[in-house]
């Protein structure tokens, strides 16, 4: 039914949710789970502390993508630990929601599972901005948990 989930994990409860919501479809399906984390380049803001803070020896933006590779990789232990091997995982900078989208159009996702809401803005009172955002312009099926 499913050949390829695509779940993307910011690190948040309900992206939790959503990755075990994708192991139990992956069983049923015996698909490949492709874990996918976004992070957002840096403001303005914070690169002119950046430049204020010189001593600091890493770019935020590097400390930034460090951090979304150890979420992304944690992801993939939890699938493993499900039982399954069919798992790869993926880092990528930009806007979330778009980010994603065009993602599983490049992978050919059949599905894309994902919390409904994350780590990122308070927008939205039902839905989280991106999962909002990702349900209106993906080309596959999306399950928000």
């Amino acid at each position: 039914m499913f050949e390829r989930i695509l779940v993307p994990i910011d690190g948040s409860e309900g992206a939790n949710k959503a990755l075990q919501m994708a192991i139990g479809l992956q069983k049923m399906c015996d698909g490949e789970v492709i874990i996918l984390t976004v992070y957002r380049h840096h403001s303005l803001l914070e690169a002119s502390m950046h430049i204020v803070r010189p001593e600091e020896p890493e770019a935020m933006d590097d400390m930034m993508k460090d951090y979304a590779k150890q979420i992304a990789e944690h992801a993939k232990d939890m699938v493993r630990e499900g039982g399954s091997n069919k798992v790869r995982a993926f880092v990528k900078t930009g806007q979330p929601a778009r980010t994603i989208v065009q993602f599983a159009k490049d992978r050919k996702a059949d599905l894309i599972v994902l919390g409904s809401r994350g780590l990122g803005d308070k927008e939205g009172y039902l839905l989280g901005s991106v999962s909002h955002k990702v349900t209106s312009l993906a080309g596959c099926p999306v399950l928000v948990v």
